[in-house]
């Protein structure tokens, strides 16, 4: 179940306190809207400046992303948000991140984000694997599959995984990626395919979507099998998500993933 997100100033007080000292005082926030990895996802205005903070109960199930954020933090800073600091206190597991400027990456046909994202997913895919442990793909998909299959999602590569448009910031040309919870490690070509079904949601058929996956490097190393057979994982794993959800985004993705997966069924 995702958390119930509340806003900055219900967290307890000596928290608040804490980021203060850290990052000064805090004199107003604006909660995110879109999400569901966090319970306090905000950004948050000081004399210095602007910081972003994400908090979770510690005995949330998933608490364990914030340590692993954490951690990857220091290997994505060239593609991500720098980690400014964690606290874990009161019950609350939080971290403190820059604040990106810019706007959240628009996916649409035509729009003038889609070649700048192209190259972040294909940045992220020059960084090196930190020995960090991660959650396998192979492992993260294996519910959704065949055991036959999972070898196509098998690599030594970092991925994101959520290229949920508000977790991609644009600025000036130059995309950004946040929200490194989920951080996993598979084959080079995945994340390319993660974005497909976020920009088929956008307005694009899945042979566009398909084009601009193809326009990250790692997309040639994918065999039609392979493609096919995440398409349909993919389309389970949204399936199982959006079970009895109304919520919009939910809506508009778990539909993407299944128009995807039924072109790869009719055949390309």
């Amino acid at each position: 179940m995702s958390p119930t997100r509340i806003a900055y100033q219900q967290l307890p007080a000596a928290i608040r306190h804490r980021i203060s000292e850290i990052v000064g005082l805090v004199t107003d926030a604006d909660s995110a809207i879109e999400g569901l990895n966090s319970s306090v996802a905000a950004r948050l205005h000081t004399a210095g400046g602007h910081s972003f903070v994400k908090a979770l109960p510690v005995d949330h199930r998933w608490a364990w992303t914030q340590q692993r954020e954490a951690e990857i933090a220091p290997h994505v800073d060239a593609v991500g948000a720098g980690l400014i600091a964690r606290i874990v206190d009161d019950g609350w597991d939080v971290l403190l991140f820059d604040a990106l400027d810019g706007h959240q990456a628009d996916y649409s046909p035509g729009s003038n984000d889609l070649v700048p994202v192209a190259r972040l997913i294909a940045r992220i895919g020059e960084l090196p694997c930190p020995h960090t442990p991660l959650r396998l793909a192979e492992q993260r998909l294996a519910a959704y599959t065949s055991a036959d299959m999972l070898h196509h999602f098998a690599g030594d590569s970092l991925l994101h995984t959520d290229l949920n448009p508000a977790n991609v910031i644009v600025d000036n040309g130059q995309a950004r990626i946040v929200d490194w919870g989920w951080a996993t490690r598979g084959a080079a070509w995945l994340d390319a395919a993660y974005w497909v079904s976020w920009l088929i949601a956008a307005g694009h058929t899945p042979e566009q979507a398909e084009w601009w996956a193809a326009q990250v490097p790692a997309w040639q190393t994918v065999t039609t099998a392979g493609v096919t057979a995440f398409a349909e994982a993919n389309a389970r794993l949204w399936a199982e998500i959006g079970a009895g959800s109304t919520d919009a985004w939910t809506t508009r993705i778990l539909a993407a993933s299944a128009a995807w997966r039924q072109y790869r069924q009719v055949g390309v």
